[in-house]
């Protein structure tokens, strides 16, 4: 989503009025009654004077947790999550990402059938990032529906199955994430040999986007050009490490979509 996905995310969950539709989950009218959810929003809100611990038991209190449901669903999550040692801390002296997890917990403490996430990694360091993919694709084993909005489109169509991008508030792509690849053709070679090859690659016309230690990323028109440059590549006799012949990513798709939009 982009341009206009925080708004129908607090819309969604009737943080804010919509000027018209329905919103539903299940053939109900999504709020507190109806369907339990559980939020992440973008704008972080924790307490930096209370301790974590107390924090993340008021919030599950809030949610209808008794006392110790709480403590032991607390825990559990902490644990998960790696903010075991920060429980007793005031949360203003947690790292950046530690609070952003530990405001994660609150969205999920509650045992929630749908997750809304908005901009989940944002802030996040590598490490922390690998600890939070773990915990969300292990939610949705669990069969909990999740509805993720990100600027990242490597995180998108690493956990999505459908997608929706938004710009200035109109649909502009909407669909399987895998259907509406399988409509574009190849763009480019994800290429690694041994030797340079450079010279083969520029001998049949292909434009080298992006090289480095010998591996190539080749834009193509079309698959055909790809077993040219293979058929090439055999009868020279090259150490071919890697040949992967690509549809584009989700963000080539995005910026088709979204680039000539922006003024």
């Amino acid at each position: 989503m982009e341009h206009g996905k925080t708004t129908t995310i607090r819309m969604l969950l009737g943080i804010i009025k919509k000027d018209s539709g329905e919103i539903s989950w299940n053939g109900k009218t999504v709020d507190r009654k109806n369907v339990n959810f559980g939020y992440l929003p973008e704008e972080r809100g924790i307490y930096p004077k209370t301790k974590v611990y107390e924090q993340l038991i008021y919030f599950a209190k809030l949610k209808g947790l008794g006392k110790e449901e709480a403590d032991k669903e607390v825990k559990k999550w902490a644990k998960k999550l790696k903010v075991e040692e920060y429980l007793d801390m005031p949360a203003e002296k947690l790292s950046k990402g530690n609070q952003q997890k530990v405001q994660f917990i609150t969205a999920i403490l509650h045992d929630p059938e749908l997750i809304v996430l908005d901009e989940p990694f944002s802030g996040l360091d590598p490490v922390n990032t690998e600890n939070l993919k773990d915990v969300i694709l292990e939610l949705v084993r669990n069969g909990k529906y999740i509805i993720m909005s990100s600027h990242q489109m490597s995180s998108i169509e690493e956990f999505c199955t459908e997608v929706l991008i938004l710009n200035r508030g109109k649909t502009v792509l909407q669909g399987n994430l895998k259907e509406i690849k399988a409509g574009y053709p190849a763009n480019r070679i994800d290429l690694s040999t041994t030797n340079n090859v450079e010279k083969s690659i520029k001998e049949l016309g292909l434009e080298i986007r992006n090289s480095k230690d010998n591996e190539y990323e080749i834009k193509i028109n079309s698959e055909e050009d790809g077993y040219k440059l293979f058929g090439v590549l055999a009868e020279n006799k090259e150490q071919v490490l890697k040949f992967e012949i690509k549809k584009p990513s989700l963000n080539d798709i995005f910026i088709e979509k979204v680039g000539g939009f922006e003024e």
